[in-house]
């Protein structure tokens, strides 16, 4: 049989048989195929952007990289795990450094998420009834979330300003809050000066995630609560919170994961030497880098950083599956 002849009797083969699907099988192995060659482009860009240099960052941990290095960094000597133990030495000036400013930033993360759930939430159950002029007023509470990082920092860093800044303006010549105008971006201040700024440009994002969570929540649920005589905060406490858990979860995870490793914020509020009260783990790590130039310790640092969020996100991600799961059950 020649290969012509071959072929009319593969095309022409009934449905079901072995040349039928002889046929079939390049069609269905290129369509099986689009998928990952789409998704080709988006994993070469995150194996260059992410991967490798948290592998090259890993490799750094293990060596005494300094200013002496810089030139050639794969020159400079092993030191195992000196780095880690110099960074987790509490005791040692460097370890101690660490530890504040990871107690710091603990504290101050803790406190800027729960005030953005609490206000973003509050807002989007705010807007959630119709009423004129909800369209513009939920415009307006997205405008720091639009707000590029930068300028809106830079804004706060005037306004935080220790003669002629609106914040003292306001505090001490108007209200008459305090003997003397405040230091805002030095001392003790600069916590609730940095927690401020995080938590102006932090709940509009809060109150994005709850009012489209709040959209999912069928109205007959509060038409059929008010008929028994519910309350507004028992309406809230049965029926929104509990329908908005899932949103929850993922709301305080992004934002805690936001809220630690910011780097933006304080750098541009404070500048390349934050004060000892908002030395965040971010700042702190950037300092112990490019400041006083000992990249090998830097690097763990950053290392021991990622560990401990891959724990604190792993635990979260189990609890509230269980939880899930129990509640489901």
């Amino acid at each position: 049989m020649t290969t012509h002849t071959l072929e009319e009797s593969v095309a022409k083969s009934p449905p079901g048989t072995a040349a039928s699907s002889a046929r079939r099988r390049p069609g269905r192995i290129r369509r099986a195929g689009l998928p990952y060659l789409l998704l080709l482009p988006a994993l070469v860009l995150e194996l260059l952007v992410h991967l490798v240099p948290m592998v090259i960052g890993i490799v750094m941990s293990f060596k005494e990289l300094t200013q002496f290095y810089i030139r050639d960094w794969g020159t400079a000597p092993w030191s195992g795990l000196g780095n880690y133990r110099l960074s987790v030495d509490f005791r040692a000036p460097v370890g101690a450094a660490l530890l504040h400013s990871f107690l710091v930033t603990v504290g101050f993360t803790l406190l800027s998420v729960a005030l953005c759930w609490l206000i973003g939430t509050a807002a989007a159950l705010f807007l959630q009834d119709t009423f004129r002029g909800r369209g513009l007023l939920r415009a307006l509470f997205l405008v720091p979330y639009a707000l590029p990082v930068y300028a809106a920092v830079i804004t706060w860093v005037f306004m935080f300003q220790h003669d002629n800044g609106l914040v003292n303006h306001v505090l001490h010549d108007q209200l008459h809050i305090g003997a003397k105008p405040a230091f805002w971006l030095i001392g003790d201040n600069s916590f609730y000066a940095l927690l401020t700024v995080s938590v102006w440009k932090g709940w509009p994002f809060a109150f994005l995630m709850v009012t489209a969570g709040l959209q999912n929540i069928p109205g007959e649920l509060y038409e059929a609560a008010a008929l028994d005589g519910a309350g507004t905060w028992q309406r809230i406490r049965r029926i929104t919170l509990p329908s908005l858990r899932p949103v929850n979860q993922v709301l305080v995870l992004v934002l805690f994961l936001w809220t630690f490793n910011d780097f933006n914020t304080p750098y541009v509020l404070f500048g390349r030497s934050a004060p000892e009260a908002a030395d965040l783990v971010s700042v702190h790590i950037y300092q112990a880098s490019f400041v006083t130039w000992n990249f090998g310790t830097g690097s763990a640092m950053s290392v021991l950083l990622l560990l401990f969020l891959l724990v604190v996100t792993g635990g979260y991600l189990l609890a509230t599956t269980r939880e899930r799961r129990t509640s489901d059950v």
